[in-house]
């Protein structure tokens, strides 16, 4: 009824029912007239980027389980061990799929449907956790039993590439340690002792029942690693040889040189490869003036700065720590050993409270960044500030299949899984790969990363009065406790860019870590999937959505042209695969006859096999 009545309207246009084909054709006849973009279409709503913490983490993590739920269920199915979870998996999908529903995942929804979609994406996690499981025992099903006094501890790499790193899990010794001492736990991989130490686990028994390990090893590509961890009895657990000396922790290695300021609790210095690369006061909590708008509808950037954390006192410190037996210094090391250092800083600003953990590995060159916080600001944004050297570095950032270039004019940017900060004149990058935000800024070399921001719900800033209600209470959004974990990175160039990717495709899908005894009755699989090359990926390794064959799709992530060698040792199966620029290529393989064959994204043959 309403388009009849424009179209009777208006005399001045030719108003035609049509179809969108016919649109398109129309356009297509046009084209070189037509206006071009060429570009991000962003920005507007900026605060969407941040907002809602809560729903952006759980949809994070949903999507990183389907797809390492569904190359797990893919190694154990097409081995024969496991039944294709298919229905299951379409289940979380759609889970995952209805969490992006406008206003869920933009945070600017009501409190009911937050707690609503929070519930949701549970549901899909819960789902993917015991796909997981299954896959997991049914892949490790065939293990033989450990001998006496052995702890086994298994690391399935659900990727092609080989992932090293730290590892981490806890397990149960068989009796409580009653006979003094200390246990302590060391890992051996085929009989070769690994880089290995305890740290506290997460329970809170206060006697040795209960052990977690930290070892150094590195994960075999599509494929089940076998750690063997034995308790070797020694007097005490060991001290920490790391110390606090002239107001400063200063940790090195061959690779790697961290100092961390005692008098503030932030990092002055990280030097890796003999190259500086960021200015002092490094990750600095900065507290953002902000609305309670949770859209951010009038603006473009938060930059306006209320205030910043301060390090806490001892006595603060601990109170916010629930030390009670003495104060304790709000900058101290916590954990050290073979493997890393752990060194805690406890800061606050008015109500809230940020426990800053970095963890410094004794191999490499990358660190964690570990933030708790406990937020009780209203109307408020909190930044993560990382002042870099290089002051006319070009912002780049993770898209979806792709690398795009960032604003570096301090105007709110949205990415992945990955940022970096990109040097030519010093041919240096410096990447910061997260698992759980999408908003960040940049400005004359200073990197700001975006945490939360305490909104209303559903506030719209209407010009006529005020935002919310000035008469009550009006709950804020992403109050109480938050977690992040961030992985800095820095060296040259080239191959910074070459493997953040699969860098930040790992810690983002996690290899699947667990202590437990098989009995060593079942078939034993082969390596699943293995891909030579550099920093080509596999974006999704699952089954046909209408059939048997097996899907695995392949994506270049650094706009080179690169060529790859896929194998699958379970069938026996290589092809050689080249990719231009960026290029997604999706592939079906069928297990009968060995037949490799490229598809579209919607899994429809391209051409015939070759």
């Amino acid at each position: 009824m309403e388009l009849k009545k424009l179209m009777a309207e208006r005399k001045d246009f030719d108003i035609r029912h049509s179809r969108p084909e016919a649109y398109f054709r129309d356009l297509g006849k046009r084209r070189s007239s037509l206006p071009k973009h060429t570009g991000d279409m962003n920005p507007w709503a900026v605060g969407c980027y941040t907002t809602m913490s809560r729903i952006k983490q759980k949809h994070r993590g949903l999507e990183n389980d389907l797809f390492l739920a569904e190359k797990m269920a893919a190694a154990a199915a097409y081995q024969g061990l496991m039944r294709y979870p298919q229905e299951e998996l379409r289940e979380a999908h759609y889970d995952l799929a209805f969490s992006q529903f406008h206003d869920i995942l933009p945070g600017s929804a009501i409190q009911p449907a937050e707690e609503s979609s929070v519930r949701r994406l549970d549901h899909g996690l819960e789902i993917l956790s015991r796909i997981k499981a299954r896959a997991f025992f049914a892949l490790a099903d065939s293990e033989a039993p450990p001998a006496q006094g052995e702890i086994p501890v298994f690391a399935y790499n659900p990727h092609p590439f080989k992932v090293k790193g730290i590892v981490s899990c806890e397990f149960q010794p068989s009796e409580i340690n009653w006979s003094g001492g200390y246990q302590f736990p060391q890992v051996f991989a085929q009989g070769r002792p690994l880089p290995s130490q305890p740290e506290k686990e997460v329970s809170n028994l206060n006697l040795e029942w209960r052990k977690k390990v930290v070892f150094a090893a590195d994960l075999e590509p599509g494929r089940l690693s076998r750690f063997i961890c034995r308790l070797e009895k020694r007097p005490r657990k060991p001290a920490p040889q790391l110390k606090k000396e002239g107001g400063k922790v200063d940790f090195r290695t061959d690779e790697l040189e961290v100092l961390i300021n005692t008098r503030t609790g932030l990092l002055d210095r990280y030097r890796a490869g003999g190259r500086d690369f960021l200015a002092k006061g490094a990750f600095a909590p900065l507290v953002i003036d902000d609305s309670a708008d949770p859209w951010g509808m009038t603006v473009k950037r938060f930059r306006d700065l209320a205030g910043r954390f301060k390090l806490a006192s001892p006595k603060d410190g601990s109170r916010a720590s629930g030390i009670t037996a003495q104060p304790a210094a709000s900058v101290r090391v916590i954990e050290d050993g073979a493997v890393r250092a752990v060194v805690e800083s406890v800061l606050t600003y008015g109500r809230s409270v940020i426990f800053l953990k970095y963890l410094l590995p004794r191999q490499g060159t990358e660190v964690e960044v570990e933030i708790r916080v406990h937020w009780c600001e209203k109307d408020k944004m909190l930044k993560l500030s990382i002042p870099t050297l290089f002051p006319r570095a070009r912002y780049i950032g993770q898209t979806s299949y792709g690398v795009t270039d960032l604003p570096a004019d301090g105007n709110e940017a949205v990415s992945q899984k990955w940022v970096a900060a990109v040097s030519a004149k010093d041919k240096a990058a410096l990447t910061i790969i997260n698992d759980c935000i999408y908003g960040s800024d940049f400005k004359s070399g200073e990197l700001r990363l975006s945490l939360l921001r305490s909104a209303a719900y559903s506030a719209d800033p209407v010009p006529s009065g005020p935002m919310v209600a000035q008469d009550r209470y009006v709950p804020r959004i992403d109050q109480g406790e938050r977690m992040f974990h961030f992985w800095l990175n820095g060296g040259d160039l080239s191959s910074r860019l070459r493997a953040v990717d699969r860098e930040a495709l790992a810690k983002n899908e996690r290899p699947f870590v667990l202590t437990f005894f098989p009995a060593g009755r079942g078939k034993k699989p082969r390596p699943f999937v293995e891909l030579s090359g550099e920093a080509v990926e596999i974006t999704a390794l699952k089954k046909a959505e209408d059939g048997k064959s097996l899907i695995i799709r392949l994506f270049e992530p650094t706009g080179k042209k690169r060529t790859a060698l896929l194998s699958l040792p379970w069938a026996g199966a290589r092809k050689k695969i080249n990719l231009s620029a960026f290029e997604i290529k999706t592939l079906s393989f069928n297990p009968r006859t060995g037949i490799f064959r490229e598809l579209d994204l919607l899994e429809r043959p391209l051409r015939e096999p070759r």
